[in-house]
């Protein structure tokens, strides 16, 4: 890479950053779309090997796609809003028997003494809060519905998402295609080399991830509900969503589950089907979903995981949210080839140099 060619690439990053910050508010939709549309052009692949044309393949994982959406809607939504509500009315139930047992168990054992809270206030601050919380969202609505302009951002917002996902993924590899032959000559071999690995990162965590986080938590849920858990699905995908973390869907599902089990039916018994649930759940991960899913990619780490996801969203709110995986997949394959770098250089070789004149 020459000199002309460094300041070009880093000329061309600074743009893109800047972009990114001041048209971030009008980005997500087209983010979300290319997401869409890089998870289902593996798809749409294969489609056209069966002999349809490419058009015809998008349409057919188009329609498929807006199927799964809209049953997902029409059958997850109404479902999820009332667990929350019985989650909500649970909550003073939770509350006493913090006071009422908890407490006074590790009192007792630990010799500790812990000051009660007053459970009279506590009820009605949670009381309160929710009917302020619903007034809030009555005058927000209220408020959507009268602004005629935010109301059209945002239905044309919704509506931009599967447009754009069905032009991107309709010409998904010839754009890959134009980029490849954009780049300078000298460079494309190395460029090209790196995107696969990205593709091979992105490939091993988002895709085969985000399916093991569906499965994870359709058996989470599952498994719930047949131990009679009220609040079955919303744990269960509770604790499927946060397994994007390895193991942060089990410790957080097993602690809200073991807690929801125990106020229902106040037998300690309970527990016990809980931990078995989703022990299940991490037996199947480990021995079938990861390995079926997932392979022997190499994926990110997951302490670059919630450090990209966090600082995205700290940079640039949700767009940074929706780029933080790509980019710390990029950054993680640079660094790759930096320490492979750093181990062939002198810097890191303990081997003298001869001196000049040396006679062996």
């Amino acid at each position: 890479m020459n000199e002309s060619q460094r300041w070009f690439l880093l000329i061309t990053l600074v743009v893109a950053c800047g972009f990114v910050y001041l048209l971030a508010p009008i980005l997500s939709p087209f983010l979300i779309g290319a997401l869409l549309a890089y998870l289902t052009d593996p798809i749409a692949d294969r489609l056209e090997a069966r002999k349809l044309s490419r058009t015809q393949a998008v349409v057919l994982v188009f329609v498929i796609l807006t199927l799964i959406m809209v049953l997902a809607v029409l059958l997850l939504i109404p479902q999820l809003a009332e667990q929350i509500q019985t989650m909500v009315r649970q909550i003073p139930v939770v509350i006493e028997v913090l006071h009422g047992r908890l407490i006074p168990w590790i009192e007792q054992n630990t010799g500790l003494s812990i000051e009660r809270p007053d459970l009279e206030s506590v009820r009605q601050l949670f009381t309160q809060y929710w009917q302020q919380t619903g007034s809030v969202a009555a005058k927000l609505m209220g408020g959507i519905t009268r602004s005629g302009l935010a109301l059209a951002g945002w239905i044309a917002n919704l509506v931009l998402i599967p447009v754009v996902t069905f032009y991107l993924l309709r010409d998904w590899d010839v754009m890959m295609a134009n980029i490849q032959h954009l780049l300078p000559r000298n460079l494309e071999p190395k460029v090209t080399l790196w995107a696969r690995e990205c593709d091979e990162v992105l490939g091993a965590f988002v895709k085969g991830q985000l399916l093991v986080m569906l499965a994870l938590g359709v058996v989470y849920a599952t498994g719930l509900w047949i131990v009679g858990l009220d609040l079955a699905l919303l744990i269960g995908m509770l604790a499927g969503l946060a397994s994007i973390v390895p193991y942060m869907g089990f410790i957080i599902g097993i602690v809200v589950a073991g807690v929801a089990a125990y106020v229902q039916f106040q037998e300690p018994t309970i527990l016990a089907w809980v931990g078995l649930v989703f022990a299940i759940g991490q037996m199947l991960e480990g021995m079938v979903l990861t390995p079926l899913l997932v392979g022997d990619r190499i994926g990110l780490h997951p302490v670059a995981v919630i450090f990209a996801i966090m600082a995205g969203g700290q940079l640039f709110g949700f767009v940074g949210i929706l780029l933080a995986l790509p980019v710390a997949a990029v950054i993680m394959v640079l660094l790759r080839h930096l320490h492979d770098g750093y181990k062939k250089s002198r810097l890191y070789s303990t081997d003298e140099p001869e001196e000049a004149g040396e006679v062996e």
